[in-house]
């Protein structure tokens, strides 16, 4: 064994390459660097690296990065913020290999092939590269395999659509699209993560490309092969067919791809058929990705598989799966109703994994400079994103005011529909904290000049001077990287050389009245970014705005234009081509604005919110929606999985369109009446029972209006429902705002999938409709049109209570517990501590105080509270405060401890009621009831009996 301990070398990086040149000596391929090692490769085919770097992070993070070229390029990261590395690590060469070590990994390199392999101290191996494997038929730049084996379940990699929790066995792709926001970060219930860096479009896991309906044998409706039969009918079945024909794909999924449908058919009657039987030459699980919109129906043998409605304008995936045996046939039947003039649909297929793939996995991506990840362990994966976060940057206290309750709706046309909408949320005593203005309040023509239209809006000054003074309320608003073609922002931006052309040079026109030729800035170019903010600042800021909606930040410059296509009206950037820098805009461009505005007012806390996302948007104090949803039950359960693995990612802060965005005929074509009034009710219930436990408590969407008056008359359960949970979330404040602290100090996250918390507990790693709102409250929503119950797992623990009654039940079960309409069902952990403080009806109309702590025993427990001056940077020279509670659990002892620090504004005395639940006490939770104790804290630590 040859040990070759750390120290500090002087060594020369002509033009800021690192040279592959062994130093050490003429046989040995590697260079030893103050930070890790540089191998020279020995490629057998072209594309092959040929340079290696193993960069020593700290003990629980390393990079690995390697280029086909023979130099390392200078590393120009877009999402490493923090570029510091450990020095405390050894070197050995032990059995033909060599050994980093750190105090808590051995990382093995193998010099011929430059695989790397992660293990723990004690020798465990954590994942390890694979070499020598390549993917059939593909066209990546860059591909990384790993492996893996059955006990290990994948999260992250962002927010997608198809309702998936654990992405093992699937393929992810990871391509920006409205309503799909990209983070190339993926953690493993092992406690790893890999952190993938790279801006092209990238596939995870299973990373064959998806084979097309026609590579299945086919047969129609009369047994005759290669075809099925395909019926372009009409939504009256009493018609005669326009067209029957043999078809043998179904690829109707971007603008460009129209031209197979029949002539003169009317799209926006239609319902398309495709019958027949399929067979493969595979035996297993073959998995269906079907983009579409409108309604879909899918049978395989009389079994419905799929069953779904989607907006005809934005398509969304849909996934399915079906056991295929090799040789036989199979029937199916695939129903569309486009619901639309122009609607799409396609449908590719993936075969079994073969039998060497099935213990691996990958990243691939199309474009880029390099190969380079980073590995990051962890304890749990608290510490995994932790190191996420240390990569990446910190995430911010969001200012108090962004946790409360926001309205919108698409849109508020005039200034007094704003200011009666604030209005009437005052006047009912409902809490509310924000109001935000959608798209269009500019003049028809105007997109991008962010000038409000007079006539609608005659004094925008005025208006958020009364909502912030009147009505305490904080005024939000949308802001698009979009300009049309010859306004003066435009002429701004133009001179400047910093607007995409190719959608100028083509003509393309969106949707607005008799269409208008526009295109998006370049986020890439640090110089547009300042020009960008000086526009929002000279218009916008200035007249007090508080917070950013940045709206189609994919970029979506032509919605469902094809890949190719989208790539050309982004070309080129700044930074180089859209195939290598695809997926980052949304990153650019929070960026340009939190820049922005912290130097212009550096005491203000930015918050942005943006329909995409990448990695390191939290450290921009930026959050992501899920986009332009439907307005359906089973859209609503799918954004559970979507917002925890987004959570996973790495990026606390996320919320949906409460009610979703885009709704079917029923709903608004008229207003909604008889069954499907009761429908759009008891949906809105439901979504703001689940929305009000998301880190952002927010409604929008399009007509109906959004406003729970609006929804329903106050004697109805609906409303009575909405404004419970408006008034809860009001009520938990001081636990919400403590959870936000701990985001920005503790790298916390706030929305917790069960594997987080439980990882022991391998029920939950696939449990995609239940979730951890902070350590103690186990939310588990209703997403079925009139269900009165549902399933649910609690966790292995020592036991947890319903919420609402305090009755206690053991963990590690399955139950059926009620879910009235009015309610869903909460759970809170044995050992829990929950503040609630006062009433109110917005954030800071009050200090928290009183605190009703309820203390929930059967287990040790612990919280802090965490406190500060609510909307400016000051916590960042440390003036906030924390007090700590714990409870032990065999002496029945709450501790509240001494509090850390202080603030301008802090209570200096304050006053704590007790209420201790236990089996055989239970509490219902009722803020009216008296307290067992009350505790006035004037700062020292206080211990009680409860």
């Amino acid at each position: 064994m040859k040990l070759i301990k750390s120290s500090v070398l002087v060594f020369l990086l002509c033009f800021h390459l690192v040279s592959c040149t062994s130093v050490d000596s003429e046989e040995s391929n590697y260079e030893k660097l103050s930070d890790g090692i540089v191998l020279k490769l020995s490629p057998t085919k072209e594309g092959d690296a040929q340079c290696l770097k193993v960069k020593v992070i700290s003990d629980e993070i390393i990079q690995v990065a390697s280029t086909p070229e023979k130099e390392m390029p200078e590393d120009k990261s877009l999402i490493i913020v923090n570029k510091e590395t450990s020095k405390d690590w050894e070197l050995v060469e032990e059995e033909n290999n060599l050994i980093i070590s750190t105090s808590k990994l051995r990382v093995k390199i193998d010099p011929k092939t430059g695989a790397v392999a992660f293990f723990d101290k004690e020798g465990n191996e954590i994942v390890s590269e694979v070499s020598g494997v390549t993917s059939e038929e593909d066209d990546y730049k860059f591909v990384k395999y790993f492996s893996t084996d059955d006990s290990e379940a994948f999260y992250g990699l962002g927010q997608h659509q198809e309702g998936v929790m654990n992405y093992k066995g699937y393929q992810v792709d990871l391509t920006q699209y409205n309503s799909t926001a990209v983070v190339p970060f993926v953690v493993s219930s092992k406690e790893y993560g890999l952190l993938w860096d790279n801006y092209s479009i990238t596939k995870f896991g299973d990373v064959r490309p998806y084979k097309e309906l026609s590579d299945l044998t086919l047969y129609n409706k009369d047994g005759e092969k290669d075809n099925l039969t395909a019926t372009y009918g009409f939504l009256d079945d009493s018609k005669k067919p326009f067209l029957v024909r043999n078809e043998n794909k179904i690829a109707y999924e971007f603008l460009e791809s129209m031209e197979p449908l029949p002539e003169n058919y009317d799209m926006s009657k239609a319902k398309i058929v495709w019958e027949g039987a399929i067979e493969s030459d595979k035996t297993g699980k073959h998995t269906f990705l079907m983009p579409g919109a409108g309604y879909v129906k899918v049978w395989i043998n009389g079994e419905l598989l799929l069953d779904k409605w989607r907006e005809a304008w934005n398509p969304g995936p849909a996934l399915f799966t079906y056991s295929l045996q090799s040789g036989q046939k199979q029937s199916i039947k695939i129903e569309w109703i486009p619901d639309g003039g122009v609607s799409y649909l396609a449908l590719r297929y993936l075969p079994p994994v073969e039998e060497q793939m099935k213990d691996k996995f990958a990243f691939a991506s199309e474009g880029g400079d390099l190969t380079s990840y980073y590995f990051v362990h962890g304890n749990n994966l608290d510490e995994v994103i932790s190191g996420y976060r240390k990569l990446t940057g910190s995430a911010q206290v969001m200012p108090k005011w962004a946790l409360g309750f926001w309205q919108s709706r698409e849109r508020y046309k005039t200034q007094e529909e704003v200011l009666n909408a604030v209005k009437e949320f005052r006047k009912r005593n409902i809490p509310l904290d924000n109001i935000v203005l959608d798209w269009s309040y500019w003049e028809e023509d105007q997109w991008g000049s962010q000038k409000f239209d007079a006539t609608r809006f005659p004094d925008p000054n005025g208006m958020i001077k009364e909502i912030h003074e009147k009505y305490n309320a904080h005024f939000m608003i949308s802001v698009w990287p979009k300009f049309y073609e010859g306004i003066d922002n435009y002429k701004f931006l133009d001179e400047k050389g910093l607007l995409y052309k190719k959608s100028i040079e083509d003509s393309v026109k969106d949707w607005i009245g008799q269409g208008y030729v526009s295109t998006f800035y370049d986020a890439y170019n640090p110089e547009g970014r300042k020009a960008f903010w000086e526009l929002l600042s000279k218009n916008l800021f200035s007249k007090g705005v508080d917070a950013w909606w940045l709206d189609a930040t994919e970029p979506d410059i032509l919605s469902n234009a094809t890949i190719e296509y989208r790539k050309e009206l982004m070309n080129p950037n700044h930074l180089g081509s859209a195939t290598d820098y695809f997926n980052a805009y949304s990153l650019m461009n929070a960026k340009g604005i939190y820049e922005g505005q912290r130097e212009e007012n550096p005491n203000q806390r930015v918050f942005i919110l943006t329909r995409s996302a990448f990695a390191g948007l939290q450290h921009y104090g930026a959050a992501t929606w899920s986009g332009d949803i439907a307005s359906t039950f089973g859209e609503m359960e799918r954004q559970i999985p979507g917002g925890l693995n987004f959570g996973l990612s790495g990026l606390p802060y996320w919320t949906t369109d409460i009610g979703g965005f885009f709704v079917e005929n029923k709903y608004d074509r008229p207003a909604p009446q008889g069954e499907a009034l009761n429908e759009w009710r008891e949906l809105n219930a439901r979504w703001y029972q689940f929305g009000t436990f998301t880190p952002l408590y927010r409604a929008h969407g399009q007509f109906p209006y959004r406003e729970v008056y609006n929804i329903a008359p106050e004697s109805h359960p609906a409303y009575k429902s909405i404004v419970y949970y408006n008034k809860l979330r009001y009520r938990l404040m001081p636990y919400i705002y403590s959870l936000a602290g701990k985001v920005h100090f503790d790298d916390y996250t706030i929305m917790r999938a069960l594997v987080m918390d439980f990882n022991d507990d391998k029920e939950v790693y696939d449990i995609a409709n239940q979730f951890m709102f902070g350590p103690s409250l186990l939310i588990n929503p209703v997403t079925e049109y009139k269900a009165t119950s549902r399933e649910l797992y609690l966790p292995k623990s020592n036991g947890w209570y319903d919420l609402y009654s305090g009755k206690f039940y053991e963990g590690g079960q399955t139950m059926e517990a009620d879910a009235p309409y009015e309610r869903m069902p909460i759970f809170v952990k044995a050992g829990a501590i929950l503040p609630f403080g006062p009433e109110i009806e917005y954030t800071t109309e009050k200090p928290a105080d009183p605190i009703t702590l309820y203390v929930y025993k059967g287990a040790n427990g612990s919280f802090e509270l965490y406190e500060d001056e609510n909307i400016n940077y000051n916590y960042e020279q440390g003036r906030f405060s924390k007090i700590s509670f714990s409870y032990e659990n065999a002496t029945n002892t709450l501790t509240i401890g001494t509090r850390n620090g202080s603030f301008d504004g802090m209570l200096q005395e304050r006053t704590f009621h007790i209420i201790a639940i236990d089996k055989s006490n239970a509490k219902e939770l009722n803020f009216d009831q008296q307290p067992q104790q009350t505790i006035q804290y004037t700062g020292a630590e206080v211990k009680v009996k409860i």
